[in-house]
């Protein structure tokens, strides 16, 4: 997956809070297994009217958020069903990270698994990114996983807290089959060596 190291883009403000992920992408876009092609579907019901016409009040249709990289949002982000087609859908749209007060748990390890950075802050602070970013194309911020700050479009900054484990993950783009692949000569090697001591197991 992409590595995330340092992000710097348009914030887009969605005050709402208990997100689910039947909002984030519907389940009639479920049947597909492939990660690419579900952006044009990022919140469709709010997105889009009955006959698939744009809603021009909604915060991704407006011009200033067409290109966002950054979502804040409010309370319990990503709650309801486990899809993983969330974060496959935020991030073929372009999003590679999520403020929020607190996500679902399984959305929030989907997110780190996929290349996504979520980001749990208090509600004041996130009340000041919501505010920033509600300042449309003016709205750009800094999120620097390395150093764990997040800049302001006036130069403010908001430190944030990250496990190791995942921070190391996203910096060098790692999800689960990579971190598998780094183990690759270890493999090779038992397995030779378990070939050539129980040859039946390969039959």
């Amino acid at each position: 997956m992409e590595k995330f190291t340092k992000l710097t883009g348009v914030a887009a403000p969605l005050p709402m809070i208990n997100v689910d992920t039947d909002m984030i992408i519907p389940k009639q876009f479920l049947k597909t297994i492939k990660r690419s092609g579900l952006g044009k579907n990022l919140f469709d019901e709010m997105r889009y009217d009955d006959n698939g016409n744009e809603i021009p009040d909604f915060v991704l249709n407006k011009p200033a958020y067409r290109n966002a990289q950054i979502l804040v949002s409010g309370d319990n982000f990503g709650c309801g069903s486990s899809r993983e087609h969330a974060p496959w859908s935020l991030l073929d749209f372009g999003i590679r990270c999520v403020i929020a007060p607190s996500f679902a748990d399984i959305f929030y390890n989907n997110c780190f698994k996929n290349g996504i950075l979520p980001i749990r802050l208090p509600q004041e602070d996130v009340d000041k990114l919501m505010s920033d970013a509600e300042r449309g194309a003016n709205a750009t911020v800094t999120i620097d996983l390395e150093n764990q700050e997040i800049t302001g479009p006036d130069g403010g900054c908001i430190k944030f807290e990250v496990e190791e484990f995942r921070k190391h993950c996203l910096l060098n783009g790692l999800d689960d089959i990579g971190l598998t692949l780094q183990k690759g000569d270890a493999i090779n090697d038992f397995e030779a060596k378990r070939a050539a001591s129980q040859p039946w197991l390969s039959l």
